[in-house]
């Protein structure tokens, strides 16, 4: 005998959970379903669509994965959904009224989802219960109206309405024109998502107001029908090309699962050159169901394998090897790879290097100002930079595409983010020669890469994870004896909000923990106390964490020991080598914000100490502000190097002659700017720089995927004077690998950089699934 599965909402149970009491559904003013295990096919949309004076409802602590379409609630202003399993916000366009919305607490939502219910929402004011009212204006009107004159210029420099128009005509004219419209970038990288989106909807408008005429005088067949009794809403996402948000179905698994490697594929297929669709910290759909759980101060012990790639030479590899134009390859290393090269490149032996004289006209044509406005510090740095005088010089020797997504050869989206050197090798003989291993991470992948032999040596991957960076520090292990052994362990953080801590060595990951709700922006661990790691959330926060040392089995203990509140994302973290346990600087969405980390304050929770503010901020306009650091790293134990968005330069300043200038009543201090390095003109964020103090050198990538390259010498310390924005030592052009049967791969946009201490090699990330080594030239 079968029993039917009762309804889980009915009549009766909304009298019973309604406020005021009535004895009938369209009086009902308030209504609280929190807490009854609903999923979105619980809720009966015939019989809710009949609460036409319900103005509160509260749907928190379900598994609604989103609204169901045709709700129709007319008068409802307050709607609490947080802490369920929402996936998809495009559904709340329906209840277009609210006023007050709350979705904290729901896993799969990013920033993205955010923005997309401030726009789909026109009266919402409290979001998550904050005033949201200038966000929401310039999301509704100020992005809009940049993102339409983008979208517009494109239609103007590449296409017009076909003659005869067509259903078909227009149809494949709106394909082409969103495709291209899809390359459009603006704003945060974090918010490529939404932009997408936005811009997408914003083509086919336009698209559309431009036949309106043209319909009038002929008629256009819609290869579409309009439904009956169709909804404004369901019309609008089926206008939108049906852009509400769904996810794959999710699965159970350990939240440490390693996916195993399988053969690579061997395609003959030929990659094309054309730009190819890049969603900078693109947030994709979660595609399994972790836990839910509030903040974890232990990890448990669910220990899971690392892949192996470092099989022997015969063995293939999870990674495309692509072959550099114009460079003389061994013939082993010839025979393992799968490209060809253009008779149309640099001929042998010819470096793909330009001196800061070669520089492009484009760059030369827009001069930097090295003028400092009268009320800003500048000065010579008194220390001495003791590095080499002579330039180093760098090839290019491996790009590789050990990211993909399903170790498709074809992926050339996927975005890489960081890029970290691991310290010197273990004491008990671990990975040889420490300074050439290197760990990169983008998408769902981890990669620990050798440098000298461009071979992968170990993958790290999580379905459905994306990782944003990485971290490398040397821990003590304690063994029989109670003698501690030195290990390097690799700590991994993204869009879940879990850090993962690996111990490549031997191919475990150890454990995670939760360190935020939202996504992990950036991590450092401290140099001077080695367990100490800074986690920066989209939180708007800064965490600091004690790990701890491991026992034998890799049991460890989390405490949390600071949270600094930033006010916006964290981008970038670094400690001054003079004062790292006192001290942090952190490079955020709106500005460079110090904090005081002693541990000796009573104080857990802090705000920063002082903010550092740059020339480049009196350029303020209504477009720009100049405040998104998005480069910051420690050239020597004062000297520190730093750019902003659209900046077209970067800064070197003085740590300690700033900090002494401040008078610690006003938080605002101006940086005793030292120099102004010229730089790329490109409006593209997010492109990092790094510094090798041991050898003088500030590199940071561009657009075109260059590497502009400044050696920073005692000698040009002495021009400091001048106040002359410096050129680049010299700017390394892409190095231009192609495909078999294919021409040369355009140069994308460069994410990420790392050198090791003693530059023998330097590593650089792509946002089209590119890592590029180069390597020092022995002179």
């Amino acid at each position: 005998m079968y029993i039917r599965d009762m309804e889980k909402i009915t009549e009766k149970i909304l009298l019973e959970k309604s406020s005021p009491k009535t004895n009938k559904l369209e009086q009902i003013k308030i209504l609280n379903l929190s807490r009854m295990g609903l999923k979105s096919e619980d809720l009966p949309v015939p019989l809710l669509s009949k609460l036409s004076s319900l103005e509160q409802l509260d749907l928190s602590g379900n598994m609604l994965q989103e609204i169901p379409k045709g709700l129709h609630l007319p008068s409802l202003k307050i709607l609490n959904c947080s802490n369920n399993d929402m996936e998809d916000v495009v559904s709340l366009e329906a209840l277009r009224n609210i006023e007050e919305l709350r979705l904290e607490d729901n896993l799969y939502l990013t920033v993205n989802d955010e923005h997309k219910v401030i726009f789909l929402l026109p009266k919402l004011r409290m979001f998550n219960g904050k005033d949201i009212s200038s966000t929401a204006h310039h999301i509704r009107h100020s992005s809009t109206e940049i993102l339409g004159k983008r979208v517009i210029g494109v239609w103007e420099r590449s296409f017009s309405l076909p003659d005869p128009i067509t259903a078909q005509s227009l149809a494949a004219v709106e394909k082409r024109f969103i495709a291209a419209s899809a390359q459009i970038k603006y704003g945060p990288n974090s918010l490529s998502e939404y932009t997408k989106w936005r811009v997408e909807m914003i083509a086919k408008e336009y698209l559309k107001s431009l036949t309106c005429s043209e319909e009038k005088g002929g008629k256009v067949t819609d290869t579409t029908p309009t439904k009956e009794n169709e909804t404004r809403a369901e019309r609008k996402t089926r206008d939108l090309g049906g852009n509400s948000i769904t996810s794959p179905q999710k699965r159970t698994r350990n939240n440490s699962e390693v996916a195993a490697e399988a053969s690579p594929r061997k395609s003959s297929r030929l990659v094309s050159a054309a730009p190819v669709e890049a969603s900078p910290r693109k947030s994709t759909r979660v595609t399994s169901t972790p836990q839910k759980a509030g903040p974890i101060m232990s990890s448990p012990r669910k220990h899971a394998r690392m892949t192996n790639a470092g099989t022997p030479e015969g063995s293939p590899r999870k990674s495309s090897r692509l072959e550099i134009a114009g460079k003389t390859e061994s013939p082993r290393k010839a025979a393992k790879s799968v490209i060809s090269t253009p008779t149309s490149r640099p001929a042998k032996g010819e470096s793909p290097r330009k001196t800061a004289k070669d520089q492009t006209t484009s760059q030369q044509s827009k001069p930097k100002t090295a003028k400092t406005e009268n009320n800003t510090p500048r000065k010579t740095a008194s220390a001495k930079l003791k590095v080499p005088q002579e330039p180093v010089s760098l090839q290019p020797v491996h790009v590789l595409q050990c990211h993909s997504r399903q170790d498709s050869p074809e992926d050339f989206s996927t975005q890489l983010w960081a890029c970290a050197f691991e310290p010197p090798r273990e004491c008990s003989g671990g990975m040889s020669g420490g300074s050439r291993i290197v760990a990169t991470c983008g998408g769902e992948t981890l990669c620990v890469i050798d440098c000298e032999s461009g071979h992968v040596l170990k993958k790290y991957k999580v379905p459905g994870e994306e990782f944003f960076s990485i971290a490398w520090s040397t821990v003590l292990m304690s063994r029989t004896g109670g003698s501690g052994r030195p290990c390097n362990i690799l700590a991994a953080g993204g869009k879940r909000g879990l850090v993962k801590l690996i111990h490549p060595r031997v191919n475990l990951a150890f454990g995670e923990f939760r360190a935020s709700r939202r996504a992990i922006s950036i991590m450092r661990f401290s140099p001077q106390s080695a367990s100490f790691l800074f986690t920066g959330t989209y939180e708007n926060k800064i965490f600091l964490w004690d790990i701890g040392g491991l026992d034998r089995d890799y049991n460890f203990k989390i405490s949390k020991l600071l949270v600094l509140e930033t006010g916006s994302t964290p981008l970038h973290l670094t400690l001054p080598p003079s004062s790292p346990d006192t001290h942090l600087l952190s490079g955020c969405d709106d500005g460079l914000y110090i904090f005081n980390t002693e541990l000796s304050k009573n104080t857990q929770k802090r705000s920063e100490e002082m903010e550092i503010v740059f020339p480049v901020y009196k350029k303020k306009d209504k477009k720009n502000t100049y405040r998104t650091i998005d480069g910051l790293s420690f050239l020597s134990d004062d000297i520190v190097a730093s750019k902003s968005h659209m900046q077209g330069s970067i800064y070197l300043w003085s740590w300690s002659a700033t900090q002494a200038s401040w008078n610690g009543r006003k938080k605002a201090v101006a940086a005793v700017v030292l120099a102004e390095l010229q730089w790329s003109s490109t409006d593209i964020p997010y492109l990092s720089l790094s510094t090798c103090p041991g050898y003088g050198y500030v590199v940071c990538g561009d657009e075109q995927g260059r590497l502009w390259m400044y050696h920073i010498t005692d000698t040009m310390m002495e021009n400091f004077k001048s106040g002359k924005t410096i050129s680049a030592t010299e700017v390394l052009e892409w190095p231009s690998p192609v495909r078999a049967g294919m021409g040369a791969l355009e140069g994308p946009s460069i994410n990420s950089i790392a050198m090791d201490p003693d530059l023998h090699y330097l590593v650089a990330l792509t946002d089209k699934n590119m890592a590029v080594v180069w390597k020092r030239e022995s002179r």
